[in-house]
C-alpha cells in the first residue's frame, strides 16, 4: 500500500531567508519520486523534463494539503530553503503519495538519522532505490512518534489549561496524550498542513480489525499456516439485485466515497450495461439522500456507442446505457466530436466513417481488400495481430502480465504513456534489441518512432472496493504478436494485421480497423462485407441526437414549419 511517484504540473521555488523567491522553475509534466539512498534516508527526487534531477534528503518538511482532494498541494523544505507546488495531479494518487512520504519520514525519525560525520567517513557507493510500500508496522510506528510528540508538548502546557484538558479526558475516557494528539489534528488541518487524522484512522483499523465470520477465519488460518489455497464465492457486483447493491454501498467506507464524490467520469460508455447504469443512479440517490439524478453527482461521460457494446452471456438481453431510464433523466447535453486525431489520411478516415456506420460501398471494399498486400514490417518490428477472440492471442493479461519473459527480437508494445512528447505512448510498438548491463538489466527497445531506450519498471495503482489501493510494479511492456480486439480498444497501433473472418459483434470491425494510424500500417487478411456491422438501435439513437442538435443550432426547420407536399 503505497505510491512512490506521481506525475503533475510542478513549480519549484528556491527561497531566501525572508521567504522571497530567488529562482523558479515550472513545467506541466513533472515527476516526483520517493526513494532511499545508501544511508536509508528518505529522498525526494524532482524530475523536470530535459533538466537534471534534483534530490533532497528529507528531515524536516511542511505539507499543505488543504486542496489535495483537488489534486493540489505544497511541499516546503525548510532545510533546503525551497518548496514544490503541485497541481493537476490525480487526487487519490497525491493523497497516497503524501501519506507515504510523511509516514516513512516519521518511521526514520524513530530509528534515528545517520550523522553527517559518519556519512563523510563512509565509502559506500551512491544509490537511489524506490521506497518500499507502507506496512502496518510503519503506520503504527509513525503514529507512536506523533503521540509522543503530543505528550511532550503537553509537558509545556500551563497547569490551568492542563487541568481543564484532564477534565475533558475523563469525560471521554481517553488518555491525555491521545486527546492532545487529536487536538493537534484539528489545528494542523485548519492551517492546511498535513495532520495525523489519516494515520489515526488507519491505526484504528489496525487495532480494531473487521470481525471475520467462521468461513473467513478458516481461510485466514489456512493462509497463516502456509497452505496453498484457492477460495471462491459470489461478489456484490452489478449482477446482484438493486437491494444488494444498496446494501453494499451503505457500508461506511463506500458510503463516504459516494458522499464525497462531486464528478463521475465514465469512459468507454458503450460497454457499460444499461441496467447496471440504472442501479448506479438509484444507489447514488439513496446513499447521498438526494432526489437529484445520481444524488447530485455531475456526470461526464464519453465513448462511442458504435464501438464495442456491453458484454453479454448466452441469451442475455443487451441494453445500452442510452436505453436506460437513468440516461433520459440524467443527461442534459449530447455532443459529438468530429475532429479525427488518430488518423490524418482523408481516404482512410472516409473508410473508417463508413465502417463505423455499418456501410461498405465499393471504394471501401476495394481499399481494405488491397491492404492484404501491404508489407508493414519495419526495421524488424512485426505487425501486431488483432484477433476477435482472446483465445487467439499470446498474452491477454491487462495492463501487463505478472511475469514478463523477454529476449532479443521479442515484439513488444508499451502498456502505459511513458513520454508522450517522444511518441512513447500506450500502444507504441517496438522490438527488444538488448539489455542493460548491471543489476537492473532493463530491456533496451527500438521503437517504430526511431527511439532506442531502456524501458524501466513503473508502478500501476488500482483502487478497489473500500478505498483500498493495490499496486503492481512491472516493466511497462507486453508481448505484441497478438491481442484481442476488445483489449485493443483505446490503443493506437503503428502497424497492425487483422483477421475479421470471425467477427461476432457490432462495432468490432470498426474498433479493430480504427486502431491503425494509416492505411500503410494496416493489413487486413480476409476482409468481407459481412464483417461490417453497426447496431440498428445505436444508429437510431445517433440519428435522433443529430436531428436534435441541428434543431437546437437552427440548421434544420422544426417539423411544424416544414411545408409538406399535398400527397402526404
Amino acid at each position: 500500500m503505497a505510491l512512490s511517484s506521481i506525475s503533475c504540473t510542478g513549480i519549484y521555488e528556491e527561497l531566501n531567508t525572508k521567504g522571497e523567491t530567488l529562482r523558479k522553475m515550472q513545467h506541466k509534466n513533472v515527476t516526483l519520486s520517493l526513494g532511499r539512498n545508501e544511508f536509508k534516508d528518505v529522498i525526494l527526487c524532482i524530475n523536470f523534463p530535459s533538466k537534471r534531477e534534483m534530490k533532497y534528503t528529507l528531515r524536516e518538511m511542511q505539507i499543505h494539503k488543504k486542496f489535495a482532494k483537488d489534486g493540489k498541494a505544497t511541499i516546503k523544505l525548510p532545510n533546503e530553503s525551497a518548496q514544490v507546488m503541485i497541481s493537476n495531479c490525480a487526487p487519490d494518487q497525491l493523497i497516497m503519495f503524501l501519506k507515504t512520504m510523511t509516514t516513512k519520514l516519521e518511521c526514520l525519525r524513530k530509528k534515528g538519522f545517520v550523522s553527517d560525520r559518519l556519512k563523510w567517513k563512509s565509502d559506500l557507493p551512491r544509490t537511489f532505490d524506490e521506497i518500499s510500500p507502507l506496512t502496518l508496522r510503519d503506520l503504527k510506528e509513525a503514529n507512536e512518534v506523533k503521540v509522543k510528540a503530543a505528550e511532550r508538548l503537553e509537558d509545556f502546557t500551563p497547569k490551568g489549561k492542563r487541568k481543564r484538558m484532564a477534565s475533558d479526558e475523563k469525560e471521554n475516557m481517553q488518555p491525555t496524550g491521545a486527546k492532545m494528539a487529536r487536538k493537534l489534528i484539528t489545528t494542523t488541518d485548519e492551517k492546511g498542513a498535513i495532520g495525523l487524522r489519516d494515520s489515526s484512522r488507519l491505526l484504528a483499523a489496525i487495532e480494531n480489525p473487521v470481525k471475520l465470520n467462521k468461513e473467513q477465519n478458516a481461510v485466514l488460518e489456512a493462509v497463516r499456516s502456509g497452505r496453498n489455497i484457492f477460495f471462491t464465492g459470489s461478489v456484490g457486483s452489478g449482477q446482484g439485485s438493486l437491494e444488494q447493491c444498496i446494501e453494499l454501498a451503505s457500508r461506511t467506507q463506500i458510503a463516504q466515497q459516494w458522499r464525497k464524490c462531486h464528478h463521475l467520469i465514465i469512459d468507454e460508455i458503450s460497454m457499460v450495461d444499461g441496467d447496471f447504469f440504472d442501479k448506479l443512479e438509484t444507489v447514488g440517490r439513496v446513499i447521498r439522500k438526494s432526489d437529484k439524478p445520481f444524488g447530485g453527482i455531475q456526470l461526464i461521460i464519453c465513448g462511442d456507442f458504435l464501438q464495442l457494446p456491453p458484454v453479454t452471456k448466452g441469451e442475455e438481453r443487451r441494453k445500452f446505457c442510452f436505453q436506460s431510464k437513468a440516461w433520459r433523466k440524467c443527461i442534459d447535453m449530447n455532443m459529438e466530436l468530429t475532429d479525427v486525431r488518430r488518423q490524418s489520411d482523408k481516404t482512410f478516415i472516409s473508410v473508417l466513417q463508413n465502417i463505423r456506420m455499418g456501410r461498405c460501398p465499393e471504394f471501401v471494399y476495394t481499399t481494405l481488400r488491397g491492404t492484404a498486400q501491404n508489407n508493414i514490417q519495419q526495421n524488424g518490428i512485426l505487425a501486431t495481430q488483432l484477433c476477435t477472440h482472446k483465445e487467439d492471442q499470446i498474452n491477454f493479461l491487462s495492463p501487463v502480465p505478472a511475469t514478463l519473459t523477454l529476449t532479443v527480437g521479442a515484439q513488444v508494445m508499451l502498456a502505459k504513456n511513458v513520454d508522450i512528447t517522444k511518441g512513447l505512448v500506450n500502444g507504441a510498438r517496438g522490438v527488444v534489441i538488448g539489455f542493460e548491463t548491471g543489476s537492473e538489466c532493463n530491456p533496451i527497445v527500438k521503437f517504430l518512432c526511431g527511439l532506442e531506450t531502456a524501458v524501466k519498471p513503473t508502478r500501476w495503482t488500482f483502487k478497489v472496493s473500500g478505498g483500498v489501493l493495490l499496486t503492481r510494479k512491472q516493466i511497462p511492456l507486453k508481448l505484441a504478436w497478438a491481442i484481442s480486439i476488445h483489449k485493443s480498444q483505446g490503443m493506437t497501433l503503428d502497424c497492425v494485421e487483422i483477421s475479421l473472418s470471425k467477427v461476432f459483434e457490432s462495432g468490432q470491425s470498426y474498433v479493430a480497423l480504427s486502431r491503425a494510424k494509416s492505411l500503410e500500417g494496416l493489413r487486413v487478411l480476409d476482409f468481407d462485407r459481412k464483417c461490417v456491422r453497426a447496431d440498428p438501435e445505436v444508429l437510431k439513437f445517433y440519428h435522433k441526437m443529430g436531428l436534435k442538435q441541428k434543431m437546437l443550432s437552427g440548421t434544420i426547420e422544426l417539423e411544424s414549419d416544414i411545408k409538406r407536399p399535398k400527397h402526404w
